[in-house]
């Protein structure tokens, strides 16, 4: 049939805009439509495997090879054995590489857009334009980190192997996120890309063969979940996850007390709030991105649409309409909007949870689903209560979810009441309004008049239950490093015995310290402390649960030292000093006897320039305005993580304690100290120290007691945000693996010394840290 230019102009309706496939498959038959997996720089003998399909049609792309257990070894294998000489090349070096492969890659751009879009299901506008040259810029970029490194980070060097986990949704686009920063660093990788789409992530080998990568800096195996999970088992130094919270629990659990790093990115019901002074023709354009882009398969998805009460009925009037304008279809038309689900699998999923619902009013696109293949139309579910279970699950499909709020407060209580911690997105004209919202957004990236921006340049990440770690910029870069050094096994430190009375007849019990108040302990046991003579120095309360829950429930209590400015906790921070170094020669005896040492003067002094230094970082730690390839700025601010809770050094019972403290409430977060086990008096004379020094209540809390018994319940505390230990107790196993319920961040020692009279002070204040990058175009 043909169509006039007359009739076009009449219907204003798309043509087709058909992309050849001819190549893509053209380069699939080349390798006999069946692969192997890429080890040691060449690709093995397929094996028995499984099906790679085109969701939109249900075709046989190509079969994929099943990776053993020998495979994952044999991967493993080879990338230690090239991790040394690859480190040892210099950046330099290994910048002229990453730039190779980036230069490969555009080469072959188009080959690679059409190929992940006939594996994954997506418009191949959002291939060709958004993931492909998004993943190009991350290897120039890394390129660039890589020639950077000696200079730039001189104190640091590559972890080792680092095994990467990836998902379907965005498969080549996550693979550069993972191996660029890695092998830019030195280190070496072992990916397994998903079982749904791996496509990409074979054609980026043999880019990478093309490029002349030393032979085991990457590898790819290809498999199932079960293949996940060998890597997460094997002999690596890092586990780096992009996926669901649910498997990302599992691997926190699964690497607990292995000393392997680990990364997490996973789910999100990211809010998407819009304003009654927007632009609601542009953010319902955005919105279009937020929700049905990639078919709504993104983590990131602006799932939840919150709207001000006064344009809600509007904004939904025009947001149907413009649902219904959606094309839906053969992802390779270039007049298509919205593609196909990746897998039935997935498919079945969405179906039932949507079906499942019955609150609300729902509004499917009024357009043409083809029969063949995965495809949903794209969904609108209005009027919603924030306990609805489609208002706090992730759906992972074209689905939207709506409520309303009437006040800016509300929004904010509304946007954060989830779980996750991933992303946001808010709409407004008014930059006042903007600002202020977004830091109190809890969400690793806030877009503001925009949604869906990346760069390599600015770290991608969340918090809460959407993991930790960042992917990109100079945040994401401290993920595939560790400082420079080696370190030694931590021995037991405990205390002296004796049988002695005090010799004056006065009880010296010391309390806890809670809430800016002393308190007596819940389970009403004490422990004698006892010099190296044997003689007492007094009894100290034996905490349990119950005193880690009210200690948590004050620093909770106590948020608005969050919102303090870093001028004020520097002026409390150098009074605490000061304080402390009035009484330094009574802290340096009380060390000196409980430690039998005289090293005391020496602790209580650098106790003090270590409160100077956290008081001097406390306005200075500042965070960056990254130079991303928009017309706006990416800011990147540094935010206290919350309630830390950290098991101190037994070996240093005053400077464990203060080193851990000073940096912590210097970034505004607010901190349940376990004092040194073996010598606690230290830490409960300090208290004396903080009441007289306008300290907020809560800001600091101090337990003293058995480090066995207290750590489990602050990992396990779903209202800490952090737990660190330093105690010669190895604990790593337990935290690490209690952590996982609400997959708060941990830093354990793994039986390893710290050398506590060097200052570590910039460790302290990046784990005391989150980055929020917070986006904001600009112009008309």
């Amino acid at each position: 049939m043909t169509v006039t230019v007359k009739e076009i102009f009449e219907t204003m309706d798309y043509g087709p805009a058909p992309e050849s496939a001819a190549d893509a498959l053209a380069w699939l038959v080349d390798q006999g439509a069946r692969f192997g997996h890429f080890i040691n720089g060449e690709f093995t003998a397929p094996g028995d495997g499984f099906d790679s399909k085109n969701p939109a049609t249900g075709e046989v792309l190509a079969t994929l090879s099943q990776a053993t257990q020998s495979d994952v070894d044999s991967a493993v294998d080879a990338a230690r054995k090239a991790q040394a000489k690859w480190s040892a090349a210099g950046g330099a070096a290994r910048a002229r590489y990453l730039y190779a492969i980036a230069r490969l890659m555009q080469k072959h751009a188009r080959l690679f857009a059409v190929l992940e879009t006939l594996d994954n299901g997506k418009p191949i506008r959002e291939s060709r334009d958004i993931d492909v040259p998004l993943a190009q810029r991350h290897f120039y970029y890394h390129a660039g980190m890589a020639q950077l490194m000696e200079s730039e980070l001189p104190d640091r060097e590559a972890l080792g192997v680092c095994g990467q986990i990836i998902p379907w949704n965005f498969p080549l686009l996550m693979l550069a996120w993972k191996v660029a920063p890695a092998i830019a660093m030195g280190n070496t990788v072992v990916l397994k890309p998903a079982e749904y789409t791996s496509l990409t992530a074979l054609l980026f080998a043999d880019i990478c063969r093309q490029a002349g990568l030393p032979k085991g800096v990457v590898n790819i195996v290809t498999g199932d979940g079960a293949v996940g999970e060998m890597i997460v088992g094997a002999d690596v130094d890092k586990i780096a996850f992009t996926g669901s919270t649910a498997v990302g629990r599992r691997i926190r659990e699964a690497t607990a007390g292995s000393g392997k790093a680990l990364t997490l990115e996973l789910g999100g019901k990211s809010p998407y709030i819009v304003f009654d002074d927007a632009d609601i023709d542009s953010a319902i354009e955005g919105l279009v991105d937020a929700i049905w882009f990639n078919q709504g398969q993104v983590c990131c998805a602006g799932s939840r649409l919150l709207v001000q009460e006064g344009i809600a009925e509007r904004f939904h009037t025009k947001l149907r309409a413009r649902m219904d304008k959606l094309r839906i279809g053969n992802p390779l038309d270039k007049s298509i909007d919205v593609g196909a689900i990746v897998d039935p699998v997935q498919l079945t999923t969405i179906s039932e949870m949507v079906a499942a619902n019955t609150a609300g009013r729902m509004h499917q696109a009024q357009v043409a689903v083809p029969e063949r293949g995965c495809f949903y139309p794209p969904t609108l579910i209005e009027g919603l209560a924030p306990s609805d279970a489609l208002m706090q699950e992730e759906i992972f499909g074209p689905v939207l979810v709506s409520t309303t709020f009437r006040t800016p407060s509300e929004a904010v209580e509304l946007a954060n009441n989830t779980r996750y911690g991933l992303a946001a997105t808010l709409w407004t004209e008014n930059v006042n309004l903007a600002l202020d919202i977004a830091p109190k957004l809890v969400a690793g990236v806030v877009w503001v008049n925009a949604t869906n921006l990346f760069d390599a340049a600015a770290g991608f990440g969340g918090t809460r239950e959407s993991g930790f770690g960042r992917e990109g910029g100079w945040e994401g870069l401290s993920a595939y490093t560790k400082p420079k050094g080696n370190t030694k096994a931590l021995e037991k430190v405990t205390g002296f015995s004796g049988d002695g009375a005090p010799v004056d007849a006065v009880d010296r019990t010391a309390k806890f310290y809670v809430g800016g108040k002393q308190t007596r302990p819940d389970g009403g046991y004490s422990k004698a402390i006892h010099s190296k003579s044997g003689a007492l120095l007094g009894h100290v309360g034996l905490g349990n649960r119950k005193d880690v829950r009210n200690a948590v429930e004050a620093a909770a209590g106590a948020k608005a030292w969050s919102k303090t400015t870093g001028h004020l906790r520097a002026q409390i921070l150098y009074y605490i000093g000061e304080n402390l170094s009035a009484r330094a020669s009574e802290f340096a005896d009380r060390i000196d006897r409980m430690t039998g040492k005289s090293q005391g003067a020496q602790e209580v002094e650098a106790s003090i320039q270590r409160l100077f230094t956290a008081a001097a970082w406390a306005d200075k730690y500042d965070g960056q305005a990254h130079g991303v390839p928009i017309r706006g700025v990416a800011l990147a601010m540094k935010e206290s993580v919350g309630v830390i809770g950290a098991l101190c050094a037994d070996e240093a019972p005053l400077l464990g304690l203060v080193s851990v403290m000073a940096p912590a409430i210097a970034m505004g977060n607010r901190v349940v100290l376990a004092a040194s086990e073996a010598y606690p008096l230290a830490a409960t004379d300090f208290y004396q120290v903080l009441e007289t020094s306008d300290l907020p209540g809560g800001v600091v809390n101090i337990l003293t007691g058995r480090h066995a018994e207290l750590a489990e319940p602050l990992a396990s505390h779903l209202n800490v945000d952090a737990v660190w230990s330093f105690s010669s107790s190895d604990l790593s196993a337990m935290i690490e693996e209690a952590s996982a319920g609400n997959l708060k961040r941990t830093w354990v020692n793994n039986g390893l010394a710290m050398n506590w009279s060097a200052d570590h002070s910039r460790r302290f204040l990046e784990a005391a840290t989150e980055v929020k990058n917070i986006w904001i175009p600009y112009g008309e």
